[in-house]
């Protein structure tokens, strides 16, 4: 198995059938002093609109992280493995607050993970542009 590069606008379809399994993910965002802070995550791949998306709560650790980076976004990495297979999507990340964008992704997770996940006011979605899309498999 190579390790290949993949277009994330037009992913071939085992690499998007394989973020459509169930796996969790790994999201990787940077610490202020630039060391690097890993965490378990449900995330989703949306290659038409070249986002992927995490749920979360807005006083993690993971989105202050995110906020620090300013208006331009972090740069992030969130990545699924399972077995020899892996998958890497890598982008600049923003927290979105929005009702909508919060719920679409509510809705991706439960399409992916296989259930809805509970009433959490303090829910916000990361969303990550993007730029490259890497894996083996």
């Amino acid at each position: 198995m190579a390790t290949y590069s993949v277009d994330p606008a037009a992913p071939d379809e085992p690499y998007l059938a394989f973020w459509r399994e169930r796996h969790l993910c790994t999201l990787t965002t940077l610490r202020p002093d630039g060391s690097p802070h890993v965490v378990p995550v449900g995330g989703t791949f949306d290659p038409g609109a070249r986002l992927a998306r995490v749920i979360t709560n807005r006083t993690s650790a993971k989105v202050s992280h995110v906020l620090a980076a300013g208006p331009e976004g972090a740069r992030v990495a969130v990545c699924q493995v399972a077995g020899p297979r892996w998958a890497t999507l890598e982008g600049r990340a923003r927290v979105r607050t929005e009702p909508e964008r919060v719920r679409e992704a509510e809705r991706r997770y439960a399409e992916r993970y296989g259930r809805t996940p509970g009433p959490n006011p303090a829910r916000v979605v990361i969303e990550i542009e993007v730029e490259r899309a890497l894996g083996r498999g």
